[in-house]
């Protein structure tokens, strides 16, 4: 199956990059000096994630599949990402770890390590490299869960007509969700991590992450709080049917997520010949998606919601505007659940907004669920030729190696005339 080529996906990521920087470099500035005028606070985050890539119909035996041969096979899978900011000076032997629950079958904690620090090389650039050229892209924008595609459809942004800072604005489409800063390495504080490099233990399937959990170091303050079912790993996003082909409306269908606050679904392609991207999303006004397949915060998905651009919790089907696909070579419908953000401040906040409040630490765990599924797969099998059977496969091999045997023999042993024989049939019959 073809997908976007990488030179299209190169052009893309680097546009919805420069969209991202513009839109949040004016907020960025300020967030980051108020924050600095607050007290110190020991920060850490969990980011929960559940991942699926499907097939409708596929066995889940099919689909571990591409993890036995060392690739990243379809199906679920889990990631935890944990991120720790102390503002503590770094002690002779720094040491910190995050002790779970046994539901949790990672062993009895996670030990977080301090990243080395990488040194700085600067890379010697050709002229040819610089300076950077500016990037050739045009793009065709479609929304809505709708058979037929909707009025002022597409919405279309070309790199030649309009200016990079114009081009990344109108890809935002005015939906630009609330900038978040995870812990990070910076000057003055301490930042350790899991997994790393002393410690990668992969999330199993049936792992639960309720229960007491318990962080605690040496540069620290002991960070204890709990996590209840809604806040445990969400469920896959599991995609129970996809109908249509590349030239119809596509209809495609998932299983309800118990924990999910709403739900995202965009779709992209490329059409070769044209050399336009064809961007759609289950967005009710117009919008690329670009940041909203990643964790936002309970806020975000409550005001996308009320704007008509994150789906309900309730809904289980969109539909994909006839055609829009049709000149492509198929595509990628990329999904996800958002789910509730956990937010745990010691000690709590008091009720009085008067009151002095000045917290020693903070916990925010962040979830989502994510999917894909490709598009245009039937259409593709029907142009390869019709597979064969075992059967044939063995019967055709064999005859080839019988084929092979015969031409290798010597001239006598394939009931060739010998020279004796040529001799006496030409004394016989004069040829």
């Amino acid at each position: 199956m073809r997908y976007l080529s990488s030179k299209t996906l190169s052009k893309v990521f680097f546009i919805s990059m420069i969209t991202m920087l513009l839109l949040s470099a004016e907020h960025a500035q300020p967030a980051e000096k108020e924050k600095e005028k607050k007290p110190a606070v020991t920060q850490y985050w969990m980011s929960v994630s559940t991942q699926n890539q499907s097939i409708p119909g596929m066995s889940e035996e099919m689909s571990g599949m591409g993890g036995f041969m060392g690739r990243q096979g379809f199906g679920a899978g889990r990631n935890i990402f944990l991120q720790l900011n102390a503002p503590q000076a770094l002690p002779p032997d720094p040491n910190a770890t995050h002790d779970i629950p046994p539901g949790q079958k990672m062993g009895e904690t996670l030990p977080l390590l301090i990243p080395p620090l990488e040194k700085y090389k600067p890379e010697k650039y050709e002229e040819e490299h610089m300076p950077m050229e500016k990037p050739k892209a045009r793009m065709l924008i479609y929304w809505g869960c709708s058979e037929t595609i909707g009025k002022g459809q597409p919405r279309i942004l070309d790199t030649e007509k309009m200016s990079i800072t114009e081009f990344g604005k109108a890809m935002s489409m005015g939906h630009t969700p609330s900038a978040q800063y995870p812990p990070r390495p910076r000057q003055g504080w301490i930042y350790a991590e899991w997994p790393n490099k002393k410690s990668s233990i992969q999330v199993p399937k049936d792992s639960s992450l309720q229960g007491g959990q318990f962080v605690h170091g040496n540069y620290m303050p002991d960070i204890k709080f709990s996590i209840d079912q809604m806040h445990d790993f969400m469920s896959p996003v599991e995609f129970t049917s996809v109908k249509g082909g590349l030239s119809d409306s596509i209809r495609f269908q998932w299983k309800d997520i118990p924990t999910a606050t709403g739900y995202y679904a965009t779709a992209m392609s490329h059409n070769d010949k044209t050399g336009e991207t064809i961007i759609w999303s289950s967005s009710e006004v117009p919008e690329t998606g670009f940041g909203l397949m990643d964790f936002l915060p309970n806020s975000d998905v409550k005001k996308f919601i009320g704007e008509k651009v994150v789906m309900n919790p309730d809904k289980t089907s969109c539909n994909i505007p006839k055609g829009i696909f049709k000149d492509t070579g198929g595509g990628m419908i990329q999904f996800i659940a958002y789910g509730d953000e956990m937010n745990i401040a010691y000690p709590p906040k008091p009720k009085d907004p008067k009151a002095a409040w000045n917290p020693i630490w903070t916990v925010k765990l962040r979830l989502k669920s994510t999917g894909m599924v490709p598009l245009g797969m039937e259409e593709q099998e029907e142009r390869r030729p019709a597979r064969k059977s075992r059967r044939q496969v063995e019967d055709e091999q064999s005859e080839e190696q019988t084929k092979e045997r015969y031409e290798q023999k010597p001239a006598e042993e394939q009931g060739e005339d010998s020279g004796t024989l040529k001799k006496l049939r030409k004394g016989f019959f004069g040829f």
